[in-house]
């Protein structure tokens, strides 16, 4: 029999918004899936500081966090490699402006442009399906 539930995938973060998303879609009856991005390149010189950003070498960790997050919830997971995207659209967007003598704001490109946009297409041709994507606390048809 064909599970006809409404499929939802989740962007988590390994943070506590995007798994109290996803455990309550998924007490609310969806078939939810959980995706991230990558997007660190450990080629790149870069020290973190003892706070995590959303681009660093902390990355690892919040995979791995919500790895533990979907494994607890009995949820799928897949991780979407965009590390060549993200060093053309925002590196080198934020690079550009800057030189340019503009204030940039990597977040837009990335929501745009990766979050909305490549993660969406990419999870789909890695054979990912899903009816709905969720990113905290904003959910959009896909």
């Amino acid at each position: 029999m064909r599970n006809n539930r409404v499929k939802v995938a989740v962007g988590l973060s390994g943070g506590v918004d995007s798994s109290v998303a996803a455990a309550l879609l998924l007490k609310e009856g969806y078939d939810v899936i959980g995706i991230t991005m990558e997007i660190f390149d450990s080629s790149l010189a870069l020290k973190e500081n003892k706070k995590h950003a959303c681009y660093g070498p902390g990355e690892k960790e919040d995979i791995e966090e919500a790895i533990s997050v979907c494994k607890k919830l009995g949820i799928p997971f897949h991780v979407i490699d965009l590390r060549r995207e993200y060093r053309n659209y925002v590196i080198d967007y934020f690079r550009h402006e800057y030189l340019s003598g503009k204030t940039p704001n990597p977040c837009v490109v990335c929501n745009q442009r990766l979050k909305f946009g490549f993660l969406l297409e990419k999870a789909r041709e890695a054979g990912v399906e899903f009816d709905f994507f969720c990113n905290r606390s904003l959910c959009t048809d896909s």
